[in-house]
């Protein structure tokens, strides 16, 4: 194996690590902690759970198209991540929210050093994914 195909792989390998994170601190927030998601939180998860298994399967057997499988979960789950945080800074009217029933969509369960809460981690992730797959991208180009 060369060198820049270990770079490459690099990429997805930290692609990997933080969905895998991603979706084990959202397992630990609901099972352990017992915070019960909201109607975002459930979309937001259910594009980054995939992403663990799509991540680690190419790492195993490696594949160029992994960005045609990756990247459009990550952008939908990164605009439902932007959605949710200009929500919770309330720039977005809570009657917007689709949080209809069951626990609203802007509770602050998670609030370290006023500004840091579990949809602020979820765009975090997302956008470092977004971040690693184009860089991904530009050097398999």
């Amino acid at each position: 194996m060369n060198f820049k195909r270990i770079f490459v792989l690099n990429y997805l390998f930290f692609a990997f690590i933080i969905s895998l994170f991603a979706t084990l601190g959202s397992l630990f927030f609901s099972e352990i902690m017992h915070f019960i998601p909201c109607s975002l939180c459930w979309y937001q998860r259910i594009f980054m759970y995939p992403l663990v298994f799509i991540f680690l399967i190419n790492l195993l057997y490696p594949d160029d198209k992994v960005f045609k499988y990756s990247f459009p979960l990550v952008i939908i789950g990164l605009f439902i991540s932007i959605y949710h945080n200009l929500l919770i800074l309330k720039i977005i009217p809570e009657t917007l929210s689709p949080c209809i029933s069951g626990v609203p969509c802007s509770v602050d369960y998670l609030n370290y050093f006023g500004f840091i809460t579990i949809p602020l981690l979820s765009f975090i992730a997302f956008l470092t994914i977004f971040i690693l797959l184009i860089a991904y991208k530009r050097r398999v180009s």
